[in-house]
């Protein structure tokens, strides 16, 4: 992916199966096949892979926004494009697809971006894996997110649904979701934290876009060092993590954001950061 191409158009740049564009610093990506409840195809699964790569390369984005056209947001792989096929596919070359779905997850928490996802409707299967990767989810009263691996007699384990959903809900309310395949709905979502903030279906992107803006304004490089340590503590016993954060910190210390931020703190005025 040219991802020089893609940061120079603001006005948008229409990937090839999905919307992209940047404004203010914010990329939103829309899974844009609204007629059919935006499933993903083999070729979506790795364009949206190939893009999180590519972001994890500049500075010129410093937050997503992924959201659905229409009234959802993803169901899922097509069941035409991808689950047909699959079925008659070899071993090798079904090893090759899910890795290769796996692999979308590992650049989505691997890109330095935090990513919040707008969640509405129908939110299944691989859509439901997209929603987990993000960092922040909004939801709305329709929202319906379902891990339904199950539900086509595959395991729960998939695109690390086993590692990353207990870690949001506990292993419990894991274990819940995907041994049933049941939907997830807001109020409940919200309550175990699945969803962080329930917003009305109008305010939804708006919302998304405003904690995006938020992210963007504040000290980017100690975001992006933020998302790592929350990424990467996950398999750290209590003494390493420890380490690795004072390490963090210190390399974050050393930028002009934090000079910034006392030199502000001094004068009395809102420090204004710039990302170094």
């Amino acid at each position: 992916m040219d991802i020089d191409r893609v940061l120079d158009s603001q006005d948008g740049y229409e990937a090839r199966h999905f919307g992209w564009r940047v404004d203010q610093q914010i990329g939103y990506v829309t899974l844009n096949r609204p007629e059919r409840k935006n499933p993903l195809s083999f070729e979506s699964y790795a364009e949206l892979r190939d893009l999180f790569r590519a972001l994890t390369y500049t500075d010129r984005v410093r937050a997503i926004v992924i959201n659905g056209a229409g009234d959802n947001f993803c169901s899922g792989g097509d069941v035409h494009e991808i689950i047909g096929p699959l079925t008659r596919m070899t071993m090798p070359e079904l090893l090759r697809f899910t890795r290769m779905t796996g692999d979308l997850v590992k650049a989505m928490r691997a890109c330095p971006q935090p990513i919040v996802s707008a969640i509405d409707g129908i939110c299944a299967g691989a859509g439901a894996m997209i929603a987990l990767a993000s960092d922040y989810r909004f939801a709305t009263s329709t929202t319906k997110t379902a891990f339904l691996f199950t539900r086509v007699g595959l395991a729960g384990c998939d695109m690390g649904a086993c590692t990353l959903l207990p870690r949001v809900i506990g292993q419990g309310r894991a274990s819940d979701l995907l041994y049933s395949g049941r939907a997830l709905g807001a109020e409940e979502g919200e309550r175990w934290g699945f969803y962080n903030t329930l917003v009305g279906r109008e305010d939804l992107l708006g919302r998304a876009g405003d904690w995006a803006r938020m992210i963007a304004a504040g000290p980017y490089f100690a975001h992006s060092m933020t998302k790592r340590m929350l990424h990467q503590e996950w398999t750290m016993g209590i003494d390493e993590a420890i380490e690795a954060e004072a390490q963090a910190q210190a390399i974050c210390m050393q930028t002009e954001d934090f000079k910034r931020a006392y030199d502000a703190f001094v004068a009395k005025q809102k420090p204004v950061f710039q990302g170094n």
